[in-house]
């Protein structure tokens, strides 16, 4: 069976009895990979053409489904791409692909999403639930997201602000959103 004809693993949460229709990935997460995935593609030979099939995630609950999902389904290039673009370079693209395969990933559960702080953040409490030899696991996070519009075309995406990253900000000195704000006052609410 192609993966595409298969539940989305983001609608897979073993911690529920609640019998519903979840999503295949085809209608779940995957336009959001391939969207992504492909500009990095286009990126990566120099083709500067948008591709129509880009779709954004709506929402921070929305972006962190589709990260786990890549997670799940071994796509580090999307795990980069959705990261606050300061700190993408500072990411070990090999340490996320080799963390994504090494896990035996078993479900997400949503257990809040507070989709307005401020002008431009929002959280997910989440936990992602993993098989290890004595059972099940699960990672509990609060996840902090950024919507940041894009000076070119004013187009407005949510990106995940990741607390791992260390990085030589000072709080006053501009935010690496590109908010303009201070970073004390925007996203250093969320990463400090």
């Amino acid at each position: 069976m192609s993966i595409a004809l298969q539940t989305c693993p983001c609608q897979i949460n073993p911690s529920s009895n609640v019998i519903s229709a979840p999503l295949l990935y085809s209608d779940c997460c995957q336009p959001y990979h391939d969207g992504i995935c492909h500009k990095a593609a286009n990126k990566e030979a120099n083709e500067e053409t948008d591709n129509p099939n880009d779709v954004k995630a709506e929402s921070a609950e929305r972006l962190m489904r589709s990260r786990y999902s890549a997670f799940v389904l071994v796509k580090p290039e999307y795990i980069v791409k959705t990261t606050l673009s300061a700190q993408q370079a500072l990411l070990d693209i090999q340490a996320i692909e080799s963390w994504a395969k090494e896990t035996d990933w078993a479900g997400l559960e949503i257990v809040a999403h507070t989709p307005k702080l401020g002008k431009r953040h929002a959280q997910v409490e989440f936990k992602a639930y993993f098989n290890m030899p004595d059972g099940l696991q699960a990672h509990h996070e609060l996840s902090a997201f950024v919507q940041m519009k894009s000076k070119a075309n004013n187009d407005a995406r949510w990106y995940f602000l990741d607390p791992t990253i260390a990085m030589n900000v000072t709080q006053k000195q501009p935010c690496i959103c590109g908010s303009g704000e201070k970073f004390k006052r925007c996203c250093g609410v969320y990463l400090g």
